[in-house]
């Protein structure tokens, strides 16, 4: 096969280069952002009278008929055509005869594929934020439900004071909402199009880069042709954005293990999203939530291997860029998927409220507020401190958490203790207690609601907005 390169090599490429350089088994999955660059790129073209009118609609029509030849999976991909490019191109020539060769007029692989593997990650960032936009609903749903049910929150994942599961669950919801917005600033900086770059110095021709930018939904060109071909930072923020995503996601998923544990006994899995043992006829394992959490080793390592593919590379364009679409495409693959499993679990789960509201009866989770109490008497903060660390003493040494104790046992610990202190001890009143903005407090939290939901309102307008310029 004569390669659309050829004409100054006078041998054939050996076979081990074909293999060896092709990326066509995997980039073929550009294919829909490659025809939809070539036929704004024809229609740029005819535009400016660089083709004709008729040239223009024959050359879309063959990419329309290619398109569908492809969605249908009657397209034969040949790996001496290299790449999807090339593949497409070739299909066209031989649908359409020379005109087809004309398509590549004013443009080179080198822009052409830094705008396919960029509409692929500005499409994509748009997707994996629709699917965010669903976990929070799920989530925010969950935590309303839950603004009164106690349970202990931790530090050094040893009991601290009480909460409740609505304020810890908001707590996550916050973290996928900075995703969001994350994700949102990357296509906003990278929404840029670098067709009319050529190789690295921009085209002789007459061409309309606004025009092309603009049909193809994005706010501009980009402004230096030598940066457009090799910058491949669109991909790094999506990897650091993935990676991001992907370790919120570990650290919900690694609560939702320790919880579902007989140690805690929080929550239960549907038998629908967890598995059994082959040996063990009782186990009933997180296997769900632990592939979420094992997975985010996969996608740090996809962004490290870019991070060190471009560390070294001069300008413009190198051949080592052909190593930066298969890693940002499984993790794309698994977060796409590990979102909506993620969604399915939650939704699915039994949150045990009476074993949470038992487990606040352990740690002595109102010390702090018995030593505030104790403050607002009058008393030195350091001795408050040293009182309340006696009553808990007293109450380890009779087996019994502070909050089990009566008003006489805590009187007789410290003649400064006055008896209405009993008051701080309620686990009810510690939570609702921590009422400032933020706090734990079921008013408070469902203020959080309340501006979490606002907040979502507008940046889905936003992404509505993006969505439109981009079908």
């Amino acid at each position: 096969m004569q390669k659309l390169w050829g004409g100054r090599f006078e041998q054939k490429s050996a076979a081990l280069l074909d293999s060896f350089n092709a990326s066509l088994d995997f980039d073929k999955e550009l294919y829909a952002q490659d025809i939809q660059g070539s036929k704004i790129h024809a229609r740029m073209l005819a535009k400016q009278g660089i083709l004709t009118d008729a040239e223009a609609s024959a050359i879309i029509a063959g990419l329309e008929a290619i398109a569908e030849q492809i969605q249908n999976g009657a397209f034969v991909f040949d790996i001496a055509h290299e790449d999807i490019h090339m593949a497409i191109e070739s299909a066209l020539i031989e649908r359409i005869g020379d005109v087809g060769k004309k398509l590549h007029t004013a443009r080179s692989r080198n822009d052409q594929v830094a705008l396919d593997f960029r509409l692929y990650v500005l499409q994509k960032n748009l997707a994996i934020r629709e699917l965010l936009f669903a976990l929070l609903d799920s989530l925010v749903s969950l935590a309303k439900v839950h603004t009164t049910t106690l349970m202990p929150g931790m530090t050094h994942l040893q009991h601290a004071q009480p909460v409740n599961l609505g304020f810890h669950l908001m707590a996550y919801a916050f973290m996928f909402w900075r995703d969001i917005v994350r994700f949102g600033d990357d296509y906003a900086r990278n929404n840029y199009c670098p067709l009319g770059s050529a190789a690295l110095a921009g085209s002789p021709y007459p061409i309309d880069r606004d025009f092309t930018a603009q049909n193809l939904g994005f706010a501009a060109p980009t402004a230096n042709a030598m940066d457009s071909v090799s910058d491949r930072d669109f991909a790094l923020d999506m990897h650091y954005s993935l990676s991001m995503l992907a370790m919120h996601i570990s650290r919900l998923s690694e609560e939702l293990i320790l919880w579902s544990s007989s140690e805690f006994g929080f929550v239960r899995f549907s038998d629908a999203y967890a598995t059994g043992s082959s040996i063990m006829p009782q186990k009933k394992n997180p296997d769900v939530a632990e592939l979420l959490r094992g997975k985010t080793g996969r996608v740090y390592g996809n962004f490290v291997a870019l991070l060190v593919v471009m560390k070294g590379l001069p300008l413009a364009y190198n051949k080592d860029t052909q190593e930066d679409k298969e890693g940002l495409f499984d993790s794309v693959r698994t977060m796409e998927l590990s979102l909506r499993i993620l969604k399915e679990l939650l939704e699915t789960s039994t949150f045990c409220t009476e074993n949470m509201r038992k487990a606040c009866a352990k740690g002595h989770l109102c010390a702090t507020d018995l030593a505030d109490f104790l403050v607002r008497t009058g008393i030195a903060f350091r001795d408050a401190h040293h009182i309340t660390g006696k009553v808990v003493a007293f109450a380890e040494s009779n087996h019994l958490d502070i909050s089990e104790l009566n008003a006489q046992q805590l009187c007789a610990l410290d003649s400064r203790i006055p008896e209405n202190a009993i008051a701080a001890l309620c686990l009810e009143t510690s939570m609702n207690a921590r009422n400032c903005f933020g706090g734990t407090a079921t008013s408070r939290v469902i203020e959080q609601v309340a501006l979490l939901e606002n907040q979502l309102a507008s940046a889905k307008e936003q992404w509505q907005k993006e969505s439109a310029c981009r079908k």
